[in-house]
């Protein structure tokens, strides 16, 4: 190998990690939100930069969803199976906690500026199937 090959190698491999550095620095947490779905209706949107604690009540059955530390779990339901409690935290887009019984969805957004993500139209963002 020559001077010059290795002075090239070590340019692209310096580039490669500056880019993965400010891709890393200006992904951030602080725009990613969760969407509370019920019975197909948007129930609220909350960011999971701010801890809190939502109760989701709607006649005989309550689910309490919380976020802490950027992640949201559901932390109490009364559903029979109580399946939605087991499912974990969530952070990441693409996943989701989901309790059938209540006919509640709780999924990640990954940025409320990015229009991928979203649409202001109810009809596009309502699951297009709840089983019993």
């Amino acid at each position: 190998m020559k001077k010059k090959d290795l002075i090239l190698g070590a340019g692209i491999i310096v580039i490669a990690l500056a880019m993965l550095l400010v891709m890393q620095l200006t992904r951030g947490e602080e725009g990613n939100q969760i969407r509370v779905t019920l019975d197909g209706k948007i129930y609220g949107t909350y960011s999971l930069s701010k801890d809190q604690t939502i109760e989701v009540k709607d006649g005989d059955f309550y689910n309490r969803i919380r976020i802490e530390d950027g992640k949201a779990y559901m932390e109490e339901a009364n559903c029979p199976d109580g399946y939605c409690e087991e499912q974990g935290k969530i952070s990441g887009h693409t996943q989701t906690i989901v309790c059938l019984p209540h006919k509640l969805v709780v999924e990640v957004l990954e940025n409320e500026n990015d229009q991928s993500f979203g649409t202001s139209d109810p009809e596009d963002v309502a699951p297009d199937t709840i089983a019993k």
